[in-house]
C-alpha cells in the first residue's frame, strides 16, 4: 500500500492476525483455511503473493507442538494455477531450495517467466540477520530489479529509551548456562545487529538479548517496539492481543522493506 498498490483482500487463519491486520488497513480481510477455499470464489485480481508457513525449510524453527503447515505451499499453487493472476510472488527462507518438489510447483508453471532472488539479505536495510527467498512470477518477461538500499538503520537508532521491563527468570537462568544454548547478545555501541527475529521469541526471551547498562547484568530482551522496528515495522502500527501474541506476529512477518520494494516494481510492471 505504501507503494501505492490497492489491496482487495487477504487471507488469515489466525483470529488475532486478523484483528491487527484490521486495526490497520482497510481491505478484506477474510479469515479462514485457505487448503478448505474453493478458487473460483476469489475475486478477479492482477496479484496474488503469499507467505507459507516455512518449519520445514528453516533450520531456526521451532516445531514442536504446532502445525507445520507443510502442504500449504499446494494450495497457493493451486490458487495461481486456477486462478492464473498476471503476477504472483512467493516470500520463503532460502531453505526452500532444498526442496526439489516444491521449487518445481513454484518455477514451472507453462505461463510464466520466474525469477528467484537468493538471499536477499535484511541487514543492508534493517539490524536483524534475516536472509529470504523472493521468487516472482509474471506472464510477460520483465527485468525485476533487486532492491536498492537507500540507507541502513542501526541498532542503536531503533533501541527505546529508559525502558521498563520485567525480566522473566528463565532469562538470567539462560545466561547462568542452565540451558543448552547460550543467548544471543547484540551490543548496539559495537555496531552489532540482532539475530533473526523469530516468532518462538512470545515463548523464551532469553534467547536474543541486548545490552543496556541499565539492567542488572548488563543485557535485556527486546521490547515489543524494539522487535516491530528490527522488521521495519512504522511505529504507528497497532497489534491486537498479548505480549506474547504481539512477538509471535511480529517473528512471523515479512521485513516491510521488502514489501516496500516488490510493490515498487510491480508497478513498474504495470505501466
Amino acid at each position: 500500500m505504501q507503494a501505492g498498490l490497492e489491496v482487495q483482500q487477504s487471507f488469515e487463519i489466525d483470529s488475532t492476525c486478523c484483528k491487527t491486520q484490521r486495526n490497520n488497513f482497510q481491505h478484506e480481510v477474510s479469515e479462514r483455511d485457505i487448503s478448505k477455499k474453493l478458487v473460483f470464489d476469489e475475486k478477479e485480481c492482477d496479484v496474488m503473493l503469499a507467505t507459507y508457513p516455512c518449519t520445514k525449510y528453516s533450520t531456526a524453527a521451532d516445531i514442536s507442538g504446532t502445525r507445520t503447515g507443510d502442504d500449504l505451499f499446494l494450495h497457493f499453487f493451486r490458487h495461481i494455477a486456477i486462478k492464473k493472476p498476471e503476477v504472483y510472488v512467493v516470500e520463503n527462507v532460502p531453505g526452500m531450495k532444498k526442496f526439489p518438489v516444491v521449487m518445481e510447483a513454484m518455477t514451472k508453471l507453462p505461463e510464466y517467466y520466474v525469477s528467484v532472488f537468493c538471499p536477499v539479505y535484511t541487514h543492508k536495510f534493517l539490524p536483524q540477520k534475516r536472509d529470504r527467498l523472493i521468487l516472482i512470477g509474471s506472464k510477460k518477461h520483465f527485468a525485476w530489479r533487486e532492491p536498492e538500499v537507500s540507507r541502513k538503520v542501526s541498532l542503536k537508532e531503533i533501541l527505546e529509551k529508559d525502558v521498563s521491563i520485567k525480566i522473566p527468570n528463565y532469562v538470567y537462568k539462560r545466561l547462568d548456562g542452565s540451558y543448552r544454548d547460550k543467548p544471543i547478545i547484540s551490543d548496539p555501541e559495537a555496531g552489532d545487529i540482532a539475530p533473526t527475529c523469530v516468532a518462538h521469541y512470545a515463548k523464551d526471551r532469553g534467547t536474543r538479548l541486548v545490552k543496556d547498562k541499565s539492567f542488572p547484568r548488563g543485557v535485556r530482551p527486546y521490547t515489543t517496539l524494539e522487535y516491530a522496528r528490527l522488521q521495519g515495522v512504522p511505529d504507528w502500527f497497532q497489534f491486537h492481543g498479548t505480549e506474547s501474541q504481539v512477538y509471535k506476529q511480529i517473528g512471523n512477518g515479512v521485513p516491510t522493506v521488502f514489501g516496500l520494494w516488490i510493490g515498487k516494481e510491480l508497478k513498474r510492471y504495470f505501466k
